[in-house]
């Protein structure tokens, strides 16, 4: 998944584990319950690579698996497809895009109403977010 906050990632990837029988690994649903509210430092990139080793071992297996990562980075998109093709593993990409102005009005109302794992992000944050994420 590709997007930013608001851009409907972990919506679609809910839908799309539903449908292709697949392990959704969200790193958002797990970074408040293992670490709590506050700085994080680098503990996202070892959970995210804790999350790769699951992935990897359940794509070993046959299974299918969604990671719903932000993935803003071209380096790091090639990256998890080249580990993925690695395994032997067909990759599908799916780019979520929405306006500055539609991206807010979902975070804002997902912020009233915080889910375990969800952390609020401010207007300033959003719109300081890459805006095409490498991919135009």
């Amino acid at each position: 998944m590709v997007g930013l906050p608001g851009s409907g990632k972990t919506t679609l990837a809910k839908q799309l584990e539903q449908h292709h029988h697949a392990l959704r690994l969200t790193p958002d649903e797990w970074m408040m319950p293992l670490f709590g509210w506050g700085e994080f430092e680098n503990k996202r990139e070892i959970l995210e690579g804790l999350l790769w080793n699951v992935a990897a071992r359940t794509l070993e297996l046959g299974l299918n698996v969604m990671l719903d990562y932000g993935l803003w980075g071209r380096w790091e998109r090639a990256a998890y497809r080249a580990r993925a093709e690695a395994l032997g593993t067909r990759v599908e990409l799916h780019f979520l895009d929405a306006p500055l102005e539609d991206l807010w009005i979902r975070v804002d109302r997902r912020n009233c109403n915080l889910q375990v794992g969800e952390m609020p992000i401010t207007l300033e944050e959003l719109g300081s977010y890459p805006p095409a994420l490498g991919l135009k």
